[in-house]
């Protein structure tokens, strides 16, 4: 099959790159590099840097495509509180581009990724798909936004749609910027530097951590599964983690002394997180098959960054 990935560099999008190609599939990717890193990229996959919103450079690589993956996105909650405009542009004003673009070249079939984080606080967990979203953040909501673009778009322009709601996803390569890093690797980095775990709030929060590999698999599974067209479905891996057992987890392994601090002046976000998985077991046939602790030891294993602090 031939696939379009918008994101490519990312660290979601260059795994899925790197295993479609693996599997012998066509893959195209776009990216404009603002986070992703091309290296990272099989030599097999058919890179062009891009922003989102050209849409003569969406009608070129479009042609002959069967999927597109989109994965284009900005992605930290705190800087889209302070850009909540440029959040917009990017993950709302793309999703529309491409989907226009899709339009105009016949492309049948497009897997957003979309995010747990649209569901914000709820009064009952494990989350399920059919529950009223609460996004807490410009972020979460140009999510949903997206959501809802290229669900009626392609209900309107006879495109299948699947909107896959990924958590707290993680694993080797995982991108790493100077301010709001993601916990799990910041955590990893940190410990083995033995330097300070911040912990905002208390600590009791709890998110629902997913080995990239277990992501890749749904999203995988996503481009050919029949009976999805229209549908959202979480991807995660089913387990409520909190904070404290997740800083745990990572001391363990890396047998670090460093300190945990506890900051009460940022929030901890929204105070629970776990995927109803149901949906994607019947649908996509999805098992999570990546315990947390196995997935970190892997991530140590496998990022060169780690394994030289390692050394």
């Amino acid at each position: 099959m031939n696939f379009l990935i918008t994101g490519v560099a990312g660290f979601l999008g260059s795994a899925l790159a790197n295993q479609l190609v693996r599997e012998g599939h066509q893959v195209r990717g776009l990216d404009d590099l603002s986070s992703g890193d091309p290296q990272t990229l099989s030599s097999d996959v058919h890179f062009t840097r891009g922003d989102v919103n050209d849409r003569p450079k969406l009608w070129t690589l479009l042609q002959d495509v069967d999927v597109v993956y989109h994965l284009a996105a900005r992605v930290l909650v705190p800087e889209s509180i302070l850009y909540p405009r440029e959040y917009n542009m990017v993950n709302v004003g793309g999703t529309v581009s491409l989907m226009e673009a899709m339009r105009e070249v016949g492309v049948k079939r497009v897997v957003l990724a979309s995010s747990g984080a649209i569901y914000g606080d709820q009064k009952e967990q494990p989350l399920r798909e059919d529950m009223s979203p609460n996004p807490q953040s410009p972020y979460a909501v140009s999510k949903l936004a997206a959501e809802y673009y290229v669900r009626t778009i392609g209900r309107l322009w006879g495109i299948e749609t699947v909107c896959l709601r990924i958590f707290n996803a993680y694993g080797p390569g995982q991108h790493l910027p100077p301010s709001h890093p993601p916990v799990v690797p910041h955590y990893l980095r940190q410990a083995l530097r033995g330097g300070t775990l911040v912990v905002h709030g208390d600590g009791a929060q709890t998110r629902d951590f997913v080995y990239v590999d277990d992501v890749v698999s749904a999203m995988i599974a996503a481009a050919t599964a029949p009976g999805i067209d229209g549908l959202v479905i979480n991807v995660g891996s089913g387990v409520e983690t909190s904070v404290r057992e997740l800083i745990r987890a990572v001391l363990e392994l890396t047998g670090s002394k460093a300190n945990v601090v506890y900051s009460s002046r940022v929030s901890g976000g929204v105070a629970r997180m776990c995927a109803d998985l149901r949906l994607a077991q019947d649908k996509l046939r999805f098992q999570p098959s990546i315990k947390l602790e196995d997935g970190l030891r892997l991530t140590l294993q496998r990022d060169p960054r780690f394994v030289r602090l390692l050394a």
